[in-house]
């Protein structure tokens, strides 16, 4: 059986075109890659997370407190646990420890275990089997960075406040560990029978109980269920097995569709790159389809020839991108490592990967398919008169806007599949319009503007480089599309992660803190005082600290408040136990939002006044005026509603939901934290030594230490956006190398005719050149202030937080991008350059 016509003429039409068709469907390679390598993860992450589930919790069923259970909640555990479900509790908190032996400290969070704990998945050790030997020894296990930072080894002796000691081993690995988490805040491990010893759970101090049973999956939900409202009561929170499952796969399936939309960027670049491709590609193909239709071809079947070709290279294009797609899901997990408290198993998913090659083949013929078009109006007539143009007809202008309807309906599915909730998959659908017409609408403009004002009395070599942005066949609209939209993309990660990183920035002057030091009590107050003094530093700020609960919102109970039909108020806000403070003026973190600051002593019969945290006053349905009652260890406190703050929880200073004015809590039960400064980082770590052997249970933080481990993070958190927006910065490059291989018969027949009129090498050379920096300019200009548009929204809409425009580092992108596309198109044209008329010549005739 003979093959159809179309695919026999499609076969035999392609093989002069093949290699110019290629390099652009390598940019949709890169867009399936991107796609394919996400996806895949992100299902290889969820059945990951089914599997290691238990192993991550290490239990059934997890019960948390941020102050020990109370007598009938322990009543509850005991039962439970007399019925024959093992229990194991973990109790952590933040504490100095000092290295006897080198004299550094650190704060860590110590973990004070009893019981089984982990049920399920085991802690590995380093000697091996360390967890089950060291609960009967008065040791500890410890993070490996614990080691690193204060430059012990096994064997030497830990103070934890009173108590001392021997470190037994190295924790290498245990049940949901996340890399980041043992930077910030690394673990020390100690048998919870020695806690009483180090004197550290003393008042005011923050500390979490946690309870472990090991469960059928049908107790658990019956358990809970039956002491729902116990819980709920004494703000006990829980989580099963399912329900962390649930969370992680939602939180790491959230950020892998957010990086999907970094890769669906690439795959519409490669689209545009496949358009752009076969506008050049079509061009040259008016004479044949011409000649076919006087041999009788009709317009459909002119049509299906070409079509037919695009989408098989569209097929090879997008099965190259899922071949790379399933190798670059391999290194994913190692990029995302940091944030991951899994092993992740890789493992080829079929459907993702069939989805992926349709994905790329529709996308290369949807985006084909218009300038295909303009095969299907060719008359016959033109086989003879080359100057003939039909125009466009009405029937091709309906098949135009049916094929924009068609790319605009696959942009927004696309977009909605992969967003993680359906309102950013719109809006990211709209972004991408917006700028393509914003590229667009440059190109278009720098267009016109050469046309109108050119510039006659510059030189030869600027007006010729000048003229080639609008030729015939020039690639002025793709090329800064393809260009502008990567600059978009990788500016706009910068600038938001610059204006990210200002926010959790340490203020430069020179009078600002660097050391905070907290759980200071009241009779140690002085004494830590003159143990900074001692070192020759100075308090620069001094904040009291007041736990209390809400008990009353205008004459009501919290515990009818929930029921409340006029207000919305959340339990967390209600329940939980504040610290608070008590001044009489603002800090530089906060702004007023609603009410008026207190100013001078309150009239008599006044309630005290209090000032809330706007976010907090609208979770607990708050408003100006109102009656709030506190319990302050046991002692009634009613209080009034005078202003609303809007607080920068980012700065690095003590910031409360809650401030009273002054006069009313000096007596209450209360604990400091101290603020200082010190310059030399050598006198700090002498200061936090000297300070915690004096007082155990007084825990400091260098805040340039905190510094550099949050520009760690944000670092790190920006890398895997990095990973995939490379995918789009490569797409871009191959993007603008397509367009000088498209372009090359008309740079050619350009340089035949300059050097044949007598150009040198060097005035032809500085004809492209011109034409080059003035694509990367305008695309990096135009891509540039997009980026700072979307970065200002992306930080003060979705942050809500303040921006800052790194202006100079922008500048430095475009210069850099100018000198890219200039150093690309220099290299590709080197031949065109360097050739002499009569091997171009030849070079035309082949």
């Amino acid at each position: 059986m003979r093959p159809p016509f179309a695919l026999v003429m499609a076969w035999r039409e392609s093989r002069g075109s093949r290699r110019r068709l290629a390099l652009y469907l390598g940019s949709v390679s890169l867009g399936v890659a991107a796609l394919v390598a996400i996806n895949s993860f992100r299902a290889n992450v969820t059945a990951s997370v089914h599997a290691q589930a238990r192993t991550l919790l290490g239990a059934d069923l997890e019960l948390r407190s941020r102050v020990p259970f109370p007598d009938s909640i322990e009543s509850v555990l005991d039962s439970l646990h007399r019925s024959g479900a093992p229990l194991a509790r973990v109790t952590s908190f933040a504490s100095m420890v000092l290295a006897s032996r080198t004299g550094r400290t650190r704060l860590v969070d110590v973990r004070a275990v009893a019981g089984g704990f982990p049920f399920y998945g085991t802690i590995a050790t380093d000697p091996p089997g360390g967890w089950a030997a060291f609960r009967s020894r008065h040791a500890v296990l410890v993070d490996p960075a614990v080691l690193v930072y204060l430059d012990a080894a096994p064997g030497d002796t830990l103070q934890i406040g009173d108590a001392r000691f021997a470190i037994a081993g190295v924790v290498t690995d245990a049940p949901g560990d996340v890399a980041l988490w043992s930077a910030i805040g690394p673990r020390v491990y100690l048998p919870a029978q020695y806690l009483r010893e180090t004197n550290l759970l003393r008042f005011g101090s923050l500390a979490q109980y946690r309870a472990y049973f090991e469960l059928p999956e049908d107790v658990v939900q019956r358990f809970l269920n039956r002491h729902n409202k116990l819980f709920q009561r004494y703000l006990i929170s829980s989580e099963t097995v399912s329900e962390q499952e649930e969370d992680l796969t939602r939180a790491l399936g959230r950020l892998a569709r957010y990086l999907g939309l970094v890769g669906l960027i690439a795959l519409l670049l490669g689209g545009l790159g496949v358009g752009s491709a076969v506008n050049v590609f079509v061009t040259d193909k008016l004479d044949s389809a011409a000649l076919l239709r006087c041999l009788g071809a009709r317009q459909r079947t002119v049509l299906a020839v070409y079509l037919l070709q695009a989408v098989g290279l569209g097929l090879l294009g997008a099965g190259a991108g899922v071949v790379l797609g399933v190798l670059a899901q391999a290194a994913l997990p190692a990029v995302l490592g940091g944030f991951l408290p899994l092993d992740v198993a890789v493992s080829l998913q079929w459907p993702i990967m069939l989805a992926g090659l349709g994905i790329g083949a529709g996308t290369a013929a949807l985006f084909a398919l218009l300038p295909l078009l303009r095969l299907k109006e060719v008359s016959p007539l033109r086989a003879l008169r080359r100057d003939f143009d039909a125009g466009i007809g009405p029937v091709a202008r309906s098949w135009r806007a049916a094929v924009y309807g068609a790319m605009l309906l696959g942009l927004v599915l696309l977009s909605r599949w992969q967003a993680p909730r359906p309102l950013v998959g719109y809006a990211f659908a709209a972004a991408v319009v917006v700028t393509t017409a914003a590229l667009w609408l440059t190109a278009k403009a720098l267009i016109w503007a050469t046309r109108r004002w050119f510039p006659r009395r510059a030189s030869y070599v600027v007006r010729q480089g000048i003229a080639n942005l609008f030729r015939p066949q020039n690639q002025t609209v793709a090329v800064v599309l393809a260009i502008g939209f990567g600059v978009f993309l990788i500016a706009t990660l910068y600038v938001v992660q610059r204006s990210l990183v200002d926010q959790f920035s340490l203020d430069a002057r020179p009078d600002r803190p660097n050391l905070v030091f907290f759980d200071i009590q009241v009779d140690e107050r002085d004494s830590v005082g003159r143990v900074l003094t001692a070192h020759g530093v100075r308090p620069v700020e001094v904040t009291p600290i007041v736990p209390a609960r809400m008990a009353r919102v205008n004459g009501r109970s919290i515990d009818s408040l929930p029921d409340d039909s006029l207000h919305r108020r959340s339990p967390w806000a209600l329940r939980r136990e504040y610290r608070n403070t008590y001044r009489d003026t603002m800090v530089s973190s906060e702004r007023l939002a609603a009410g008026s600051w207190w100013s001078g002593p309150r009239r008599e019969g006044e309630l005290p006044r209090i000032s809330v945290e706007q976010d907090l006053a609208s979770e607990a349905g708050l408003r100006l005026g109102d009656r709030v009652t506190w319990n302050v260890q046991g002692v009634a406190v009613e209080t009034r509603v005078a202003n609303l703050r809007e607080v920068n929880w980012a700065r690095f200073q003590p910031n409360f939901f809650v401030v009273f004015e002054p006069g009313v809590l000096e007596r209450a039960p209360q604990t400091f934290v101290v603020l200082a400064r010190s310059e030399d980082p050598t006198a700090r770590a002498e200061l936090q030594r000297d300070v915690t052997l004096a007082y155990s249970n007084v825990s400091s933080l260098d805040l340039s230490l905190v510094q550099r481990t949050l520009d760690g993070v944000v670092a790190k958190v920006t890398l895997a956006i990095r990973f995939m927006a490379l995918f789009s910065i490569a797409s871009g490059l191959v993007i603008l190398i397509g367009a000088l291989t498209a372009s090359r018969l008309q740079r050619v027949r350009e340089a035949v005719l300059l050097k044949t009129l007598g150009a040198s090498a060097a005035q032809v050379r500085r004809i492209f050149l011109t034409e080059y920096c003035a694509w990367g300019s305008l695309a990096a200009l135009t891509g540039v202030l997009l980026a700072s548009a979307a970065g200002w929204a992306i930080m003060t809409r979705l942050f809500e937080l303040h921006f800052r425009l790194p202006a100079l580092s922008l500048l430095a992108v475009w210069v850099a991008v100018c000198v890219l596309v200039a150093a690309v198109g220099l290299t590709h044209s080197r031949a065109v350059v360097r050739g002499t008329p009569l091997a171009l010549w030849r070079a035309l005739s082949e």
